[in-house]
């Protein structure tokens, strides 16, 4: 199992993800498991220190999620947010009372010791965001940041090196929290700095070139990020006649888009085999107006048209597919495998119809670690900052039931809609505001 200097246990948050992505912005690696991970598995991370996420429960619930109780044994630098803090107090002999009122939003945190708040701002705003509260602290702990209304917005037990913060750092609104958590992987945990896109090109292209041999890969693009990536490695790791690429033109995309598509892999010098399947896929959607119908047509349809291609290749025996990291940690909830997993998700095997052996090299990495592979791997910056598009394409952005007509006037208006951000300068702006909108917060009892 791959070492993980900074593992993150997940007790439900809706910002755990973000932990995860700060760390490895500050070049640590970091991984998100459930709560629930045995023991046996977590030593075998080997993690230089352990992260316990916030979460909506209460820790005095009956049903409280609780961790391997042999975590507090490992001797491990342990940090704890919102829940994971109310988890360390009451574990260490604290109290833990519901609040009179739930804090949420911006507070100031006022730090009484340095330490892990090295280089840190007093008086820096932070993201409050829980309906419980520390009423005692454990022996042994000290106060080391307040707010006002957080008389322990910070506690720890220094000696042993156990941190824990009722405010969430690694959301947007904490000014400071991406230094405070790289604070605690560096200073305290003494992680290197050693996780960048460039060493985890090298590391998969590695991967692939022994995983795959001299066999031959099938790989789907869409001309979406994901895909086009996962074909940029595979270029990277593999001779040219070894890889081939298919792509299905639903008749769904934006203007010129399939043309660009085929442009881009000429660029690569990569074999494209491109289905024209407008006629089917305008057959099926005849008549469908509800959104969630329109996906599953399109979803059922794109699966029959790629199987019949797949079974023209008899001599392929590797399937290469875009899996996120994203999409395997929202497959898992807190509560067990998850029966709600996103249709679009590739975490769930092949059908039983295909044999192939999968190739993910995007497994571990988030969506934002996607782009920068791609620009490390040479693709072209109009690629890599694609406009955010739907995969079922513009029959999602059909109003009502799917014609030609319908399509050709989205087509036309996305596309004067694009060149007037571009021309404005808000392109770029308006896809990052997209891209991140998941660090805004939305609320919940304890983070």
């Amino acid at each position: 199992m791959k070492q993980v200097p900074i593992l993150i246990l997940d007790f439900g948050s809706q910002y755990t993800q973000l932990i995860a992505r700060k760390l490895r912005e500050s070049g640590v690696y970091a991984e998100v498991v459930p709560y629930r991970e045995s023991l046996e598995d977590i030593k075998a991370r080997k993690p230089q220190g352990i992260i316990l996420s916030g979460g909506p429960a209460s820790v005095y619930a009956d049903d409280a999620y609780k961790p391997d109780v042999g975590l507090w044994d490992l001797g491990l630098p342990i940090l704890g947010i919102c829940y994971g803090m109310q988890l360390i107090t009451q574990h260490f002999g604290g109290s833990v009372v519901s609040a009179n009122h739930h804090e949420y939003g911006k507070a100031k945190l006022s730090i009484t010791t340095a330490n892990i708040f090295a280089n840190m701002t007093n008086d820096s705003t932070v993201w409050m965001s829980h309906g419980d509260r520390a009423e005692r602290i454990p022996e042994g702990f000290e106060v080391i940041g307040t707010s006002e209304n957080s008389p322990y917005a910070a506690i720890a037990n220094v000696e042993q090196k156990i941190y824990a913060f009722q405010f969430h750092p690694e959301v947007h609104h904490s000014q400071e929290g991406t230094k405070l958590l790289k604070n605690f992987a560096k200073h305290i945990c003494g992680c290197d700095s050693t996780w960048n896109m460039g060493g985890f090109a090298k590391e998969k292209i590695a991967m692939i070139k022994a995983q795959v041999g001299d066999k031959k890969v099938l790989c789907g693009v869409s001309g979406g990020v994901d895909s086009s990536v996962v074909a940029a490695m595979l270029h990277e790791a593999l001779p040219k006649e070894q890889i081939i690429c298919v792509f299905v033109d639903q008749g769904l995309l934006r203007k010129d888009e399939a043309r660009q598509v085929q442009d881009m892999f000429k660029m690569l010098d990569m074999n494209l085999i491109t289905i024209d399947a407008k006629a089917e896929f305008m057959a099926v959607l005849k008549d469908i107006s509800d959104p969630e119908q329109k996906r599953k047509a399109i979803g059922e349809t794109f699966i029959e048209v790629f199987d019949k291609e797949a079974k023209k290749h008899t001599d392929v025996e590797f399937l290469a597919q875009g899996t996120l990291y994203t999409d395997v940690i929202e497959s898992v909830s807190v509560k067990g495998p998850s029966k709600t997993i996103k249709s679009h998700h590739n975490v769930g095997g092949l059908p039983d119809w295909m044999t192939f052996e999968l190739v993910e090299p995007l497994r571990e990495i988030f969506k934002d670690e996607v782009r920068k592979l791609g620009l490390e791997l040479g693709l072209p910056k109009a690629m890599i900052g694609r406009h955010p598009f739907p995969g079922p394409g513009l029959a999602i952005r059909t109003m009502g039931a799917v014609t030609e007509e319908g399509l050709h006037l989205i087509r036309e208006s996305d596309a004067i809609m694009q060149e007037e951000l571009r021309a404005t300068g808000y392109y770029d702006k308006v896809l990052a505001s997209v891209y991140g909108a998941s660090e805004y917060p939305i609320g919940g009892r304890n983070g």
